[in-house]
């Protein structure tokens, strides 16, 4: 089975202007209750704060959110991925940067237009669905799973 990225995130993304104050972005996170914001300038996506971005680079450095504008804080460059990708390479990318959101973008003109969200929760909480499916089709054909698979599909499947 050939998942993408389009096929685990959200569409609907919080995002703040690159001139917003850092005070403005953590409360849209606070009253929401999600960890991260994507950045815009003039419509393209040039940034994300996290709350790793909030720890890090606000309390430790002991900055003023109060007038602390987002571009001081956010983490860019930004890796970002296209909805066709495969989930197997989305989730590559997050480990070998050590991130856990990824922006889903489409080119427009000279600019990077979000079009969605992924993040290494939204894919955990597709994959039990993947083993579980994986099971099915195994069993439709009345063949047994290879051992190593096998283990796997009694672990994620409770």
């Amino acid at each position: 089975m050939y998942l993408t990225v389009e096929d685990v995130m959200v569409e609907k993304v919080v995002t703040v202007d690159i001139r917003d104050t850092v005070k403005y972005a953590a409360k849209l996170m606070s009253v929401l209750g999600i960890g991260c914001v994507v950045v815009l300038e003039e419509g393209g996506v040039v940034g994300i704060v996290t709350e790793r971005d909030l720890i890090q680079r606000v309390i430790v450095d002991s900055v003023d959110p109060e007038v602390t504008q987002i571009k001081q804080i956010m983490s860019t460059p930004l890796i970002v991925v296209g909805r066709s990708l495969a989930l197997e390479k989305a989730v590559g990318l997050m480990f070998e940067h050590g991130i856990k959101k990824l922006p889903v973008v489409e080119r427009v003109n000279d600019k990077m237009k979000l079009v969605g969200l992924t993040t290494l929760t939204d894919i955990a909480r597709i994959q039990p669905k993947i083993i579980e499916t994986l099971k099915d089709l195994f069993e439709m054909r009345g063949e047994a799973p290879p051992k190593s698979m096998e283990k796997v599909m009694k672990y994620y499947i409770v």
